[in-house]
């Protein structure tokens, strides 16, 4: 079954949620209009259909592989398939001009990255890894640091890694032991392993840069005594060229149940003298500026989600219209029939599809926030939009990801017992989907943001504010109600769902600090229902623009479908939202009781 990038869904998010042509009045967005939006989305999408897609189930059978002389042999294709994505200028999308990149927004260039992960997962994480290399340097890296290193990073010459945990630290980065030797040039000898490194050594470019986690001698205890070093897998020359082989080594690959061809790389510094670094920013710092890779590479997490997710709904539709079994329960037809006349197909088609837009929209408003608040010429719009983004990031991250388990666990279900077997593709997309949960930070590490930084820190303030937006759109809703069953129904459901949202934001901002058990017992859940609700207020006002148009007689097919999604999502899902408040409020007792040795 052959990937369809969804661009007509994302340039209606784009147009009508992450509001684009607002965007357009900032200067540094002023080419990137609606026809700029759909030129770029429409190449992206030939690139992925038709190169890059084609990759994903050859590679999952045919995986990277660690071969004599520490080196990574990648998939058949990749390297191929890699020099293409860089010669057309993907890698640069969203990167600054000055240093080669086209300076899009990110407004378009997620959704890129969407069809990138969609089309093949594996792959797309070496350009997402250098893509948070990319803005650790722009945030925290000297000027001779830009100058060396961002110029091919951004043109995608050289790959980059983010190397932070160990085998004996997990996600406590407090417990990295990795060490560095300060030298008299004002260089440092980087020690230690780390494991868990997406594209750590590979063969698709000519270098790869890595950035370390590691401790200067002296440095204090815990977390606040860890800096961050560019480590170049080889020396870089003053002119450009590349020098001598650095003493970093790749001495395993993992053996993955998915995403079985992104070479995941074990990696030993300095067992030959001592691997050379230079430090990025100040010493003991270097957990502030990894935070900054790392929420770039939560957000593009989340987007995996929402397009591995999708990828198991296309594949999942196409098997219901031509899988024949059984007559339809109403008598309809005579004979058996394809599978997606039976309702309780429909159901999970409906299920996986409300998921998947929900998400995706979720995500494309939260791109178009970023980019305000990098960019908007007023301090305070920056302000605002940079709250709003920091809020949806353990959304988009947490909710969309645990959304494309179910998502992708459906898919195996409408596939019956042809999902469970490899041949058929629907497995993949599956257990591609279980790692993003975990890396990046699981979804209990998103939870506590969620709960400590974004919510408690400022007494539930952001939260409730998005909550007050949300109501406005429900005032919207209620307008047409009259007129609208969906615009009704969708109304009832987002109505109790924001007010339950602001029973649980008062339950955390009054008792994080006198009782945090109790608080983060339903951290997770917390998570699940905002991701839902945010989500859920994403496609009422899908539903809002779609009436409007559907009365004006544009794309009548389309947009009834967004109707008909919307009105779901708010019945089906949305609905959920009070079961998941109650035991959020109410059920940290059992949750705790239990003593430790009955389990």
């Amino acid at each position: 079954m052959s990937y369809q990038a969804p661009v007509k869904d994302m340039m209606f998010n784009i147009q009508h949620l992450a509001g684009l042509e607002q965007l357009t009045q900032i200067e540094a967005f002023a080419d990137a209009g609606l026809d700029t939006a759909q030129a770029v989305l429409e190449e992206c999408a030939k690139l992925n259909e038709n190169v890059i897609a084609p990759l994903n189930q050859p590679a999952d059978v045919a995986p990277s592989y660690w071969a004599a002389g520490n080196k990574v042999v990648t998939s058949k294709g990749f390297k191929d398939a890699y020099q293409q994505y860089c010669a057309g200028g993907w890698q640069a999308l969203q990167h600054p001009p000055e240093f080669g990149g086209q300076g899009l927004p990110k407004t378009i260039g997620a959704v890129c990255g969407e069809m990138l992960n969609a089309a093949n997962t594996s792959f797309a994480l070496c350009p997402m890894l250098t893509d948070g290399c990319i803005e650790a340097l722009l945030t925290a890296g000297s000027d001779e640091l830009k100058t060396t290193y961002l110029e091919k990073l951004i043109s995608g010459e050289w790959t980059g890694t983010m190397n932070l945990t160990e085998p004996q630290a997990g996600s406590d980065l407090a417990a990295v032991r990795s060490r560095a030797e300060p030298l008299p040039d004002g260089t440092y000898k980087v020690f230690g392993t780390k494991i868990f490194i997406t594209y750590g050594e590979h063969d698709m470019a000519e270098n790869i840069i890595h950035l370390v986690l590691a401790r200067v001698q002296g440095a204090p205890e815990g977390v606040k005594g860890i800096s961050l070093f560019v480590v170049p897998k080889f020396m870089v020359n003053k002119d450009g060229s590349l020098g001598a082989r650095n003493d970093v080594q790749c001495v395993s690959i993992e053996h993955k149940m998915g995403i079985k061809a992104s070479p995941t790389a074990v990696l030993q510094y300095g067992d030959n003298g001592g691997a050379i670094g230079y430090l990025v920013g100040q010493e003991n710092r270097g957990l502030e500026y990894m935070f900054i890779m790392m929420n770039a590479a939560r957000y593009a997490v989340g987007v995996q989600g929402i397009a591995v997710a999708d990828r198991a709904y296309q594949r999942a539709v196409a098997f219901a219209r031509m899988r024949v079994q059984s007559r339809p329960v109403d008598g309809s037809m005579a004979t058996s029939a394809p599978i997606i006349h039976h309702p309780d197909v429909r159901r999970m088609l409906m299920t996986m599809r409300a998921y998947v837009e929900g998400c995706r929209a979720m995500a494309n408003v939260a791109a178009s926030a970023y980019d305000a608040a990098h960019h908007h010429a007023d301090a305070e719009t920056r302000k605002q939009n940079q709250a709003f983004y920091e809020f949806l990031v353990p959304l988009v991250k947490g909710y969309s990801t645990e959304m494309s388990l179910e998502v992708t666990s459906l898919g195996v279900q409408v596939h019956g017992g042809m999902g469970f077997i490899e041949e058929t593709g629907a497995a993949q997309h599956y257990r591609d989907a279980k790692i993003l949960t975990i890396y990046e930070g699981t979804t209990a590490i998103q939870a506590n943001d969620l709960v400590g930084r974004k919510t408690a820190r400022d007494g539930g303030q952001t939260a409730k504010a998005i909550c007050a937006q949300i109501e406005k759109t429900e005032t919207e809703l209620l307008a047409k109600a009259t007129t609208s069953v969906a615009c009704k129904a969708v109304s009832k459901q987002l109505t109790a769902a924001r007010k339950a949202l602001i029973e649980v934001i008062d339950f955390v901002a009054g008792n994080t600090k006198a009782s945090p058990n109790a608080v983060f017992a339903g951290s997770v859940p917390y998570l699940m229902l905002a991701g839902n609700v945010v989500a859920g207020w994403q496609l009422a006002r899908s539903l809002l623009v779609a009436e409007t148009e559907l009365a004006k007689g544009n794309d009548a097919a389309f947009m009834q479908a967004k109707i008909n999604t919307a009105q779901f999502y708010a019945e089906h899902i949305l609905s959920k939202a009070e079961g998941i408040k109650s035991s959020i409020v109410e059920g940290a007792d059992s949750t705790l009781a239990m003593a430790l040795d009955s389990f």
